[in-house]
């Protein structure tokens, strides 16, 4: 895990006794600045109603053509290699190398209909992540302070978790292409604050050793000393006279230690984060993977009682200049068979089967999705150069986001995409419409606002529409 203690303002003397004390406990590896701070403003939060949201991002576009929106009847530089086979749905079909997915889609939802219209990687991801058209020109992949809000920052702030537990979680990184400086853009509080940022969990569960070193008291350190040390560091921080307004920072810093004090003493969440307890049959079911393990540990944080957990897509594909992870912009099919969907078919079907087993899935709702699809013809050029005649350019007019669990009614198709899969036809859905049924699924108003600390206004934690009609 990661150390960045980021701020632009001097750290006085007792934030620095905070940090001190932490590093006591051996939490020396935790990114505090992703620690969920109280509002100062006194913002309303959700009471807790024991749902939660898996929410899983494919960064790069997965192409929505060749794997659940098919077209077999289009031009063969339409549709592809590949074939569609049948669901244990009648009428419900998705591609031939999803042979997992296609024994669970009882439990999917696939909405077809999904739609925007940034073509480019950076702002189209933070779209997704946020809910929000992207505000400035479409020519950077990498975060900026004025960006908006995540609905992982918003659930951080406007969420609730039962007994201290942080209430949004990141892993098992943030998103990023290989070889930029920063972040993609969208995945933080942003313009709303960088205190409201989602809790970041950076690891590779995919190892055989794994575990998470940020959240292990040292060998020497037991249950009553771990007390004393508790008790030390909150008389180090209530001075006998008021804090000064300086001491902002420190009071933050103190309210980071006492989420940080509650989750090492939370036994469930402790043993949420520890995979050994898994069985071995459980972990191969997932695929030993860094993505299949992950979801693991999403399965186990929801269960642990965290409302939103966000699963990044990492694979060492990442290192492929041309066509990273899900961006297939050169041998498409031979990336998606070989590479993409061996690991993400059984640990996506695993996932929903594993939720479903342990009673979780009518509480949870799973969203999986990419930042867009790709181009309808195979070698199409739309905005990335480097697409070759084997591979999809991007394509965020129409693409597919899968959805499961949270009530709703498995085993349908949402919306409609034209006959060569180019354009909504039916039922358009809108990165703002789901993020607002995200929101209103953990029980958050999508009309509460936050102040936009950038513009200076207050606005609506979403501005779109709950998607109707999928219970």
């Amino acid at each position: 895990m990661s150390v960045s203690l980021v701020s632009s303002r001097r750290l006085g003397r007792r934030a620095l006794l905070h940090i001190g004390g932490l590093s006591m406990l051996g939490l020396n590896a935790w990114d505090l600045t992703r620690l969920r701070a109280h509002s100062p403003e006194g913002s309303p939060a959700a009471r807790h109603q024991g749902n939660a949201c898996v929410f899983i991002f494919l960064l790069g576009g997965p192409s929505h053509i060749d794997l659940w929106d098919m077209k077999p009847e289009a031009p063969a530089e339409i549709r592809g290699e590949f074939k569609p086979v049948d669901t244990v749905v009648p009428g419900i079909q998705i591609c031939e190398h999803l042979p997992r997915l296609a024994r669970v889609m009882d439990r999917l939802v696939l909405v077809r209909s999904m739609t925007h219209r940034m073509p480019v990687h950076g702002p189209a991801c933070s779209e997704m992540y946020t809910g929000r058209e992207y505000f400035g020109p479409p020519n950077t992949d990498e975060a900026l302070p004025e960006d908006w809000p995540s609905v992982a920052a918003l659930v951080a702030r406007f969420g609730a978790s039962a007994e201290g537990l942080p209430p949004s979680v990141v892993l098992p990184l943030y998103s990023h292409f290989v070889g930029q400086s920063r972040r993609i853009a969208g995945q933080t509080g942003g313009r709303m604050g960088e205190q409201y940022n989602p809790v970041l969990i950076e690891c590779d569960p995919g190892q055989p050793d794994f575990s998470v070193p940020g959240l292990t008291v040292l060998p020497d350190v037991g249950a009553e000393r771990l007390a004393r040390r508790r008790a030390l560091a909150k008389e180090l921080g209530h001075p006998a006279r008021p804090a000064a307004p300086g001491d902002a920072v420190a009071q933050t810093y103190a309210g980071h230690a006492e989420m940080a004090y509650t989750m090492l003493q939370h036994k469930a969440f402790a043993s949420a984060l520890d995979l050994r307890q898994v069985p071995r049959h459980v972990r191969e079911r997932y695929g030993q993977t860094t993505f299949g393990q992950s979801l693991l540990l999403a399965r186990r944080l929801v269960e642990a009682g965290i409302p939103l957990v966000t699963v990044n897509y990492d694979h060492e594909s990442k290192y492929d200049k041309r066509s990273p992870m899900w961006d297939t912009h050169h041998d498409n099919f031979g990336k998606l068979k070989e590479t993409l969907c061996p690991v993400f078919d059984p640990a996506m079907a695993a996932f929903i089967e594993d939720l479903d087993e342990r009673g979780l899935l009518p509480t949870t709702l799973v969203v999986a999705t990419g930042e867009f699809g790709r181009t309808p013809r195979i070698g199409q050029f739309t905005q990335n150069a480097m697409t070759l005649s084997t591979g999809r350019d991007h394509w965020p007019y129409a693409f597919t986001v899968l959805l499961a669990g949270g009530g709703l009614r498995g085993g349908q198709v949402y919306g409609q995409t034209n006959a060569v899969g180019g354009h909504v036809v039916d039922r358009p859905v809108t990165p703002a419409d789901l993020a607002a049924t995200m929101l209103h699924h953990l029980g958050i108003d999508p009309r509460l606002e936050y102040h936009d600390h950038f513009q200076n206004v207050r606005r609506p934690l979403s501005e779109g529409r709950v998607i109707a009609g999928l219970s």
